[in-house]
């Protein structure tokens, strides 16, 4: 170590120890390079690798800047999908202990019995298949910042535990008896309203006074309708890159529709979208054409106020609607859950046309066939299992 070794490990060990190390040592590299390079200036879109300039947003700024070095902890409310691990990673990124490891954890999806073997390790022997010790998330968060997302789905029993680290800064591994103490940073996320569970008996309110040292609450995308033409600014760069793309601009017709649109999965939803309306744009101009169905017809968010479509618009979004075989004008005097139906039936069968030809032209392999769609192999998995499409590749 002296000599300068990033890390070392005890035989016997696993191969996800190994991982976990290499990830921790990329992660401390790239992080001193960063250092060492002259500070960006603030971009006039956000700070902290953030996108936003609501007063709210503004706010997060300044609490970020003042919070990041200390080590109280910090717990991030707010809607699924509105950016609570870009928080904690500025915290993170932004402290003293920006060269240390950040780790992360969704508590929501780990079986309630590997709980306690994830945040503290287990020692050899320590059950049937634990041949060798491997150590929690809590030592390889050590020197660095720990982040546990969804912390409401902790189970109680686990919550003492959970407690007396924040206490103490110790713990034993699960089967062990050796006292192992930390210098971790915590912080944590919810969307569920902690004081609501609390009220149930499902969460304890002494473990919620040690989290809630500093509150922060990021709102949703709804409130915050001034920020999405920077989201959409930032995204339209971001799918350019990634997808091979030279989209320039989105017509403020677009931008209008956009910020009126509810946006009940925030900003994931967003960014999901726009990925896919740039993915199907054939020109340089995002137009309002372009944009997915379910927004442009105004059903499946509600707009801040009556929105009235162009006429060109309004027969586009007549066509995506109308059933097969159904007459534009009887398509037209729909209920709107007959309408939405009929949309969301017509976007998945184009959906399906356009995977299952993509499938069929690489043989099935679902690889390649991310490629010719410009997705992400997992995309294509997940909208295959929504459509219920299989492949043999």
């Amino acid at each position: 170590m002296k000599l300068g070794a990033f890390d070392y490990l005890e035989k016997p060990f696993e191969q996800e120890q190994i991982r976990q190390v290499v990830a921790k040592a990329i992660n401390t590299y790239a992080l001193a390079r960063r250092d060492a390079r002259p500070e960006e200036p603030t971009s006039a879109r956000g700070r902290f690798r953030l996108v936003g300039q609501a007063p709210a947003i503004r706010q997060i700024y300044a609490v970020v800047e003042k919070v990041a070095s200390t080590p109280s902890t910090v717990l991030i409310t707010g809607e699924s999908g509105v950016g609570k691990e870009l928080i904690a990673r500025a915290l993170h990124e932004n402290s003293t202990r920006h060269a240390g490891p950040f780790i992360k954890i969704n508590c929501a999806a780990i079986p309630k019995t590997l709980m306690e073997s994830e945040l503290f390790g287990y020692d050899k022997g320590a059950f049937t298949g634990a041949v060798g010790a491997k150590p929690g998330r809590f030592e390889l968060a050590h020197g660095g910042t720990l982040f546990l997302d969804e912390i409401g789905e902790i189970p109680i029993e686990m919550q003492v535990k959970l407690l007396r680290v924040l206490q103490e800064s110790e713990f034993e591994r699960v089967g062990g008896i050796k006292t192992i103490k930390v210098d971790v940073r915590l912080v944590t996320a919810t969307n569920r309203d902690l004081m609501q569970e609390i009220a149930a008996g499902a969460f304890r309110e002494d473990l919620f006074y040690r989290l809630n040292v500093v509150p922060i609450h990021i709102p949703p995308l709804r409130d915050r309708r001034e920020d999405i033409p920077l989201l959409v600014e930032h995204f339209i760069t971001k799918f350019n890159d990634r997808l091979k793309k030279q989209i320039s601009a989105i017509e403020p017709e677009a931008v209008e529709r956009l910020v009126s649109y509810n946006w009940p999965g925030n900003i994931r939803e967003l960014e999901n979208l726009m990925e896919r309306t740039m993915l199907f744009c054939e020109g340089p101009l995002i137009r309002l054409s372009d944009l997915p169905s379910e927004v442009t017809v105004g059903l499946a968010g509600l707009a801040v106020a009556p929105w009235s479509p162009p006429a060109a618009a309004t027969a586009a979004g007549g066509a995506r609607g109308s059933q097969p075989g159904m007459p534009a004008e009887e398509a037209a005097g729909l209920a709107p859950s007959s309408l939405k139906e009929a949309v969301r039936a017509e976007t998945e069968r184009v959906e399906r046309e356009l995977i299952q030809k993509a499938l069929d032209e690489t043989g099935g392999n679902v690889t390649q066939a991310a490629r010719k769609l410009k997705i992400s192999r997992k995309s294509l998995q997940t909208k295959m299992k929504e459509l219920g499409l299989r492949t043999g590749g």
